[in-house]
């Protein structure tokens, strides 16, 4: 089974956001059946919804107390405002972030750097997937990256992501 991610307050959101219509990663539904889904993003092609593009990240793995496990993340673009929105495939940890955090990052390669950590890097072995989707995901026109985990990156994120996937995989994207 997959472990999915970034569940826990959805429920809370459905009910503060009633009409907001939820798109769920194939996986969560079985993982909580407690939520109302509207659409299970299971493909790995570029789609759109409500001038939104998004794909299914494949390849990406990840650790966690169990060994490796598949991040099953989609990522989402929105062209108007050029900006990309991810979860776990880039962290991006600067002077903002609190001393801990920095020292963690610094220890892992990840301080002032947009892109995956080196547990990432090591849980990762079908690289030729997680390639393919770097390719879509920088076909789009962003300049703005938006993730889970650090700060925004207003300006320039493109090369920015593209760097940090070329560290990650090893080659020339």
């Amino acid at each position: 089974m997959a472990y999915l991610y970034h569940h826990l307050f959805v429920a809370d959101f459905q009910l503060y956001y009633p009409h907001a219509k939820l798109l769920a990663v194939s996986g969560l539904e079985s993982k909580r059946p407690d939520l109302q889904i509207d659409k299970i993003i299971s493909n790995q092609s570029i789609s759109v919804i409500d001038e939104v593009e998004y794909v299914l990240i494949e390849g990406f793995n990840t650790v966690d107390i169990n060994g490796y496990s598949p991040l099953n993340e989609c990522v989402f673009f929105h062209a108007r405002s050029q900006t990309l929105i991810v979860t776990d495939i880039v962290f991006h940890f600067d002077e903002q972030c609190a001393p801990r955090t920095k020292l963690i990052a610094k220890m892992f390669g990840n301080y002032k750097q947009l892109r995956p950590s080196l547990l990432e890097k090591l849980a990762t072995k079908d690289k030729i997937k997680v390639k393919r989707s770097m390719q879509q995901m920088l076909s789009w026109d962003f300049q703005r990256i938006i993730m889970a985990h650090g700060s925004i990156i207003e300006q320039n994120a493109k090369p920015q992501l593209k760097a940090g996937y070329e560290w990650f995989l090893e080659i020339t994207l």
